[in-house]
């Protein structure tokens, strides 16, 4: 049998982010840009600017992000607080 390795249709990424606090800070601003986004889009629609389709789809995507980020907030915690649960 032969085994032939596989090689990936796209590039290889360069590097890795290493996890520091800004990336955390990204991602709380990418958040904070999702819901100003949607609260535009439901504001427009309100003065007759904009969709309805708009405002619901910006809506269910921040309300998705949210929901996401509070998930892993509670995941953090929790591991948080087994850590500082054990015994040294």
């Amino acid at each position: 049998m032969r085994v032939e390795a596989l090689i990936p249709d796209v590039p290889l990424v360069a590097g890795r982010e290493s996890g520091d606090a800004a990336a955390f800070s990204r991602a709380l601003d990418a958040l904070g840009g999702a819901l100003r986004a949607a609260n535009r889009a439901e504001d427009s629609f309100a003065y007759g600017s904009g969709s309805l389709q708009d405002a619901v789809y910006e809506r269910a995507q921040a309300d998705v992000a949210l929901a996401v980020a509070t998930s892993s907030t509670q995941r953090i915690a929790q591991a948080v607080q087994s850590v500082l649960n054990m015994q040294v």
